[in-house]
């Protein structure tokens, strides 16, 4: 395993204080993020019983990225950063929420490409 450079720490600092915050807000079942959910089609039911479970997703990709991060990890956290920011526009809020939250998906972006680009299989699971 290599030493990680001080702008890895710095990426993965923030990927860990993105996730952990947003992990947190689900796990307590943050009510204004039921209409990102239903707004793609679930029943709002079962939105509320998806955040326990987003939550703890949240959480665990948080400390994978500061602890240990896998290029799995965090090709994750790119998509599912893109994906929650771009359901804001989807739920009827202004594209410029979208914007606010290119960190949310650009900084897993920018450890994965220092991290280098999975070429084969086996490098998704190495960091």
């Amino acid at each position: 395993m290599k030493k990680a450079t001080l702008q890895e720490w710095i990426l993965r600092i923030g990927i860990f204080g993105t996730f952990l915050g947003h992990g947190v807000f689900a796990l307590q079942g943050k009510e204004s993020w039921i209409k990102y959910i239903t707004a793609v089609g679930f029943p709002e039911s079962t939105a509320a019983s998806l955040l326990p479970i987003i939550g703890s997703l949240d959480i665990i990709v948080a400390f994978l990225a500061l602890l240990w991060p896998i290029r799995i990890v965090l090709i994750w956290a790119v998509l599912w950063g893109f994906s929650t920011a771009l359901i804001r526009p989807i739920a009827g809020e202004p594209i410029w929420d979208f914007v606010e939250r290119t960190a949310n998906w650009a900084a897993p972006l920018a450890l994965l490409v220092i991290e280098g680009l999975p070429k084969k299989i086996k490098d998704l699971f190495e960091h």
